[in-house]
Formats: C-alpha cells, structure tokens, sequence
C-alpha cells in the first residue's frame, strides 16, 4: 500500500532544536525561561500541515536535554471561572493540566510548579482549584492581575507589580512555560520570574519558541496561511519582522500580536536586565522547524488541506450557534489567496455525489493510498457508519459483497435503542457498529481481519454531507480520522444535545 508524502524530517527536527536550544542557554550564561507557544505535547496542527511531525516532536525534542528541563504550566484564573474548553479534546482548562502534568511525568520530566495568573479575591474557582493542586503535593503560585500591564513597564517592574507575584522556586537550567491555550500568562510568568531571579542575583533570560508561523517561510507559503486560518477566530495576521528587517537587512515572518508588543516587551526587558539581548521578534525565537522540511510540496499540499478543514470548523460552529460568518469569511479570503475552494478537499465531491444520488446523507474517506471509499445512508447504518465498514473491508482486502454485520445482528441493537433506551434513530452509530464489530470477531475471520485495519485510518480524511453527533465525532477523534461536514443538519431541531 502507497502512503501518503512525507515533507517533514523528525530526526533531523530533534537533533537541531535541542542543540538551538542548548546553544541559546549556554549564551544566555544562566536559566532560560523558555515560553512555549502552541500545543507542546499534543501539536496536532503541526502534525497536519507538516506531515511527518508527530503531534509529541516537541516533547521528544525535549527529551533529549531531559536532566536540564522542568516545566510550569500556567493556567489563567478567569479560564477556570468560565470553564474553558480545549475544542479539540473536549475537556475542561482544568482538567488539562491534570492530563498535561500525567503526560509530562510518564515521561520522565520534572513537573512540580503550577502559576495561577491574574488571581484576584474573587476567583473562587481558582481558590478551590488551587487547594486540590496544593493537596496533591503540588506547589502553587498566584500571579495577580498589574494594573496596566504591559504598558507602563516602570510600574510593573517593580515591587507593587511583578514584585507582588509569588516566586517560583526552580532547580533546573531549562524551565519550559507551557499552558492548555492561549491567554493563560506564560509570557508573563517568564518575565516576573526574570524580575525575581534578578533581585536575588540569579541569571537568567527568555526566549520563545513558537511553532507557527515559520519565520524563515515567505509569507504567503501555504504552511504559514494555514496558521492564519488556524487563529481566524483570533484575527491573528502574519507580518513581515519589520524589526529584524532594519536590524539585519533579513525578510522573516512573525505574527501582528508578536511585533505590536515587542517595543513594550523590549522595554520590560531594559527595566529587569538592564538592557534587551534582543533587536526583534524573530530574534526572541528558537524556532527550526523551517530548516527541517523535507519535502516542500508536500507540505504546500497538507497546509492547503487544513485551511479547507478550517474552513468548514468555522462554518459548522456558526450554522450551530447561529453567528454571523466573521471567521469563516476570514478563511475563505485565505483560500482565495490560494487559489482553492473546498472540491481540492478529495472526499468533498464524491460525498455530494452519493447525496444528490440517493436523497440522503452520505460520507466519504481518502484512504492512504489515494482510493475514495463511501458509505450512503440505509435503514440499518448511518452514512458514517456504512463508510467507516467499507473502508475497513477495502483495506482488509474484503470483497465487497460481504456483509461484515449481518441483518441479524443489527436487529437486536436496533431493537435496545428504540424500545428500551428512547433513541428515535434506529440506525447504528461508529461506536455502536465498532462494538458490535469486536462481538463478531471472536467467530468471523472477516471481521477479526476489518479490525485489524482500524490503525490504518489514522490521518485519513472524511467528508460527511451533515453535521455529526457527538458520539461518530469523539469516534473520529479517537481514531485519528481528520473530518469536515456540510453546515446541515439531517433533521431540523431547535434543540439539541452535544
């Protein structure tokens, strides 16, 4: 079986990051606060538009100078008290340190420091949250919120600013700033542990590593649009470093958030260490992921293949929530700059085929060899369902004709749900076919064998003609599937459960 180009060399990426990042603190001549951007462990966009990036390379980049690195994770006391979600693991902000602090320690990394930032007296959550941690033998510090932050550097360097944060007590020469998302404090965090160490005459400096967007990239390259589809929601704009361009005369990218608050940054810099080792953005940087692409067409192609998934995220989430299209109005004019639309996504149009065909919803998966498989919605499956069974038969090698679950044992299921459990659809959902699946494994050589391919559709792409349930969408996450849906509902409802 063929599988899909690889445009992104891994090994290559760990050697030279770790080494950067050794060859930066060893400059630095003391602790390095590194701040990192993005997902650290789980980085599946990277993995998306870069393909050959696993979503855990920064963490085994890491692994490499283990014995030098702790990690803080910062988490943002009004996230608790909203109740934030991580979209893509549909868990709490809360309940991802947990799962962040389990990952990093199986590992083997060092994690004893979580910041609570901007606390204030009426952050209950937080409080409550902050007493569990302290119950599990965590250490806690609070970081308050500075009036006027970042703006009025003299004020927040100084003891009724930064000098108002608890210190965090570090042991190791690399400590990585990490967070469940955006806006939790990390810059912040690195710079007040800047202000203390200096006080006590430790040295230390910062530097950021953030994946996206690729400084050493054009501008308009694929990969770096991608990102800005990515942060649509966040009207994140990349930008020529007009800085690192009059320091040195060289054209790198950064993004609008990143140069609108570098003077500030730089001045924060001037009042904690006397002066700012840094002249730009890109210099802040220990980013090399752009010296380790290996194949550059391949990555054009994946990154082209995001901005369409956003695309159809973003309109799936306004038909849902009824918003106005802001977002995906964004992506599109992204797409354009392009030169796509949502038929370069493979599984889009022969997923519309079979709907206009049958008058029904309808799905369809790339597998990795390029083949398009399927699914039409009958009596007994949903499309999503009838799909996910055809392409384990072709990639098992099954003829086409064989039914891997027989009428008879659909009924019963069917049956369970209607007459006992209230569910109105009698058709079987992913998790109810997989179940029933296993069941028939133990006497079937077929579907032991359909089975056995379940690994084979990580990284496949699928188009369904609906918007999905919760149930087929937690089942695609679980197996890797990456999927995109029509902004339609296949029955009108005002109200309905997520």
């Amino acid at each position: 079986m063929t599988v899909k180009a690889v445009g992104f060399d891994s090994a290559k990426y760990i050697e030279l990051q770790s080494r950067h990042i050794d060859e930066r603190k060893a400059r630095i001549g003391g602790r390095l606060y590194l701040e990192m951007g993005g997902k650290l462990f789980d980085d599946n966009h990277a993995s998306r538009v870069l393909p050959g990036f696993t979503p855990d390379n920064k963490i085994t980049m890491l692994e490499q100078i283990r014995d030098e690195v702790e990690i803080i994770i910062a988490l943002n006391a009004k996230d608790l008290e909203r109740q934030r979600m991580r979209k893509d693991l549909g868990i709490t902000y809360e309940q991802d340190v947990l799962r962040l602090v389990d990952v990093f320690r199986e590992r083997g990394f060092l994690v004893e420091n979580i910041v609570l930032t901007q606390m204030n007296d009426g952050n209950s959550l937080a409080k409550s949250f902050r007493a569990r941690l302290q119950r599990m033998g965590f250490k806690v510090a609070r970081h308050h919120t500075i009036k006027g932050y970042p703006a009025n550097p003299e004020y927040v360097v100084s003891k009724d600013g930064f000098g108002k944060n608890d210190y965090i007590e570090t042991t190791r020469d690399v400590v990585v700033v990490t967070a469940p998302g955006s806006g939790s404090g990390k810059l912040a965090t690195c710079l007040s542990q800047l202000y203390h160490d200096h006080l006590r005459g430790i040295p230390s400096g910062y530097a950021k590593f953030e994946t996206f967007p690729v400084w050493n990239l054009p501008l308009d390259h694929p990969v770096n649009l991608a990102y800005e589809a990515a942060t649509a929601d966040l009207d994140d704009v990349n930008m020529i470093d007009h800085y690192h361009l009059a320091a040195y005369g060289e054209m790198t990218v950064n993004y609008n958030r990143d140069l609108e608050v570098f003077p500030l940054l730089s001045q924060l810099l001037e009042q904690i260490l006397g002066e700012s080792p840094y002249q730009s953005p890109t210099d802040m940087g220990v980013n090399l992921v752009g010296s380790c692409i290996s194949d550059d067409e391949a990555c054009r192609d994946a990154a082209k293949q995001e901005v369409i998934r956003r695309y159809y995220k973003a309109v799936v989430a306004e038909h849902r929530d009824d918003l106005d299209p802001v977002e995906s109005g964004r992506i599109a004019i992204i797409m354009g700059r392009l030169g796509i639309d949502t038929r370069f996504r493979s599984t889009v149009e022969p997923a519309l085929r079979i709907e206009r065909k049958t008058k029904a919803p309808a799905a369809a998966i790339e597998l990795a060899d390029g083949r398009i498989i399927t699914g039409k919605t009958t009596e007994l499956l949903g499309c999503s369902s009838a799909m996910l069974l055809n392409a384990l038969k072709a990639l098992a090698g099954i003829d086409d004709r064989v039914q891997l679950l027989s009428r008879e044992a659909i009924k019963p299921i069917q049956d369970l749900k209607t007459k006992h459990l209230g569910s109105r659809n009698p058709r079987l959902h992913t998790d109810e076919v997989l179940i029933a699946l296993s069941v028939s494994a133990s006497t079937d050589d077929h579907a032991q064998r359909a089975l056995a391919e379940l690994k084979n559709l990580r990284g496949c792409d699928v188009h369904t003609t609906t918007i999905l349930g919760t149930v087929d969408e937690d089942i695609f996450r679980n197996l890797g599937v990456y999927v995109t849906s029509e902004p339609v509902y296949q029955v009108k409802k005002l109200y309905r459960k997520r």
